[in-house]
């Protein structure tokens, strides 16, 4: 994983609210949205007490919104300072989750334990550019699924996306025109990864401010990540797209056989 990964989410911990209208909107509604698609996909559905593993939280956004709805939530991240502001925020939230500092790559030696889930949302997956991060990441994940478990990954529909290989994102425009958030995509030649250069810019005081911050990451196609993940031992591999799942990105599911 490129080292830009860990000072993007570092230096972004702090104004990571700003890129959602609402954060704390963001939260309740994601947290409902995957409740829902957990419980329907999930072998004890109706089980009061559904074990979860988010591991790359950041700064807590579907972490805190499935404690809301009674996950028993483990939140970790490669940043130590999303994890600082995750935990704070849990606080804010009233849920009680607990929080540390791993690298997904390395759950079996970082997080003790299983769980009935494991999830990898907000196209975090994609972070990892080789096949060999790729694997050790789903690996590790595979080995923190209880038997007949589930895996829940969200990213983006690479596979549309690589048809037209977008160079930016639409602006996005809160608070009357006073912020503005929006990404410039470079390609690498073969179109295989791309870095991201994200964009905040933002009125105080009467002055513009702008904030930037670059990562990258590998245009991940299903047919890739399904053999990754086949290959680590899941089965049952499905996706929803959106307007299935009514979550905002492609979902990929897959089961640990008991």
């Amino acid at each position: 994983m490129d080292e830009s990964v860990l000072n993007f989410y570092d230096d972004l911990a702090k104004d990571y609210h700003h890129i959602f209208v609402d954060w704390h909107h963001a939260v309740s509604w994601q947290g409902e949205a995957l409740s829902k698609f957990i419980h329907s996909k999930l072998a004890s559905v109706g089980k009061a007490d559904v074990s979860l593993l988010d591991c790359s939280c950041g700064i807590g956004t579907q972490a805190i919104g499935l404690a809301q709805h009674g996950f028993i939530v483990t939140g970790t991240d490669l940043s130590p300072e999303s994890i600082k502001r995750a935990a704070k925020e849990a606080e804010s939230f009233g849920v009680r989750i607990n929080f540390g500092v791993a690298d997904f790559r390395s759950l079996e030696k970082a997080v003790p334990g299983t769980y009935d889930v494991v999830l990898s949302a907000d196209n975090a997956v994609p972070h990892l550019l080789t096949d060999e991060d790729l694997s050790a990441a789903v690996s590790s994940m595979y080995a923190k699924v209880n038997n007949d478990g589930m895996l829940l990954v969200t990213i983006r529909d690479y596979d549309e996306l690589l048809k037209e290989k977008p160079r930016a994102t639409e602006p996005r425009v809160f608070e009357k025109g006073k912020r503005i958030v929006f990404q410039v995509w470079d390609w690498a030649d073969d179109a295989k990864t791309y870095q991201t250069n994200h964009f905040i810019v933002q009125e105080v005081n009467g002055q513009w401010i702008t904030k930037h911050n670059k990562t990258s990451y590998r245009a991940l196609v299903r047919d890739e990540f399904n053999h990754m993940l086949s290959t680590a031992g899941f089965v049952d591999i499905e996706w929803a797209m959106p307007s299935e799942s009514g979550y905002y990105q492609p979902i990929v599911t897959a089961r640990k056989k008991a």
